[in-house]
């Protein structure tokens, strides 16, 4: 009986834990990022409005972000935000960074997700094991035996934004069936939500 109890308060408790605590700090991190919002701005409202209006910054934060966005899309926009890339590939220390930084996010933005073509499996890092990986893009290899089909192959190796990027013959990428949407939630499941069959048709 008191064996059963333990399992059956085991069992529940696991499943509350990991429920509860990505709520809770998904809440938390929130909680910073609207103070910490609140602070940059606040005293400039509070010499504006005379008095401290909770939430205001936040809102800014929200309205810069979303006056980028529009800017981003139209194409005059698009040159200003270009020049403005040239200029920070000019400062010493943030050009050694920002182009990385900048390719990672965009690789992973709703807008550039088609640059994922397809979930596939290829063996990596060595013969008869496989990995779950993303079609980036196509090539034609040009060898002293003749030219080869190749597919440009992203491997992650730690969630989504670590791995490896591959080049392998188009013959020896075996397709999934999966959607770009179901891969990434089966690297970032640490495979838990791998179905039960591959290549699924």
């Amino acid at each position: 009986m008191i064996s059963r109890l333990r399992t059956w308060f085991k069992a529940r408790f696991i499943a509350g834990f990991f429920f509860t605590v990505p709520v809770f700090l998904t809440a938390w991190l929130l909680w910073i990022f609207w103070n910490r919002i609140d602070d940059v701005f606040a005293p400039m409202y509070e010499k504006i409005l005379g008095r401290p209006v909770p939430g205001l910054g936040f809102l800014t934060a929200v309205a810069i972000i979303l006056l980028m966005g529009t800017i981003a899309r139209n194409v005059v926009g698009r040159r200003v935000l270009a020049w403005g890339d040239t200029l920070l590939l000019r400062v010493p220390i943030y050009r050694r960074l920002y182009p990385s930084v900048k390719m990672l996010i965009d690789s992973f933005s709703p807008e550039r997700r088609s640059a994922f073509r397809a979930v596939v499996l290829v063996q990596h890092p060595r013969a008869g094991e496989y990995a779950f990986g993303f079609v980036t893009s196509q090539l034609l290899l040009e060898t002293p035996d003749g030219k080869r089909e190749m597919v440009t192959v992203f491997v992650p190796s730690n969630n989504l934004y670590l791995g490896d990027v591959v080049m392998v013959p188009r013959d020896d990428v075996m397709a999934t069936g999966l959607t770009v949407e179901e891969g990434i939630r089966i690297i970032l499941s640490a495979g838990n939500a791998t179905p039960a069959r591959l290549p699924r048709v």
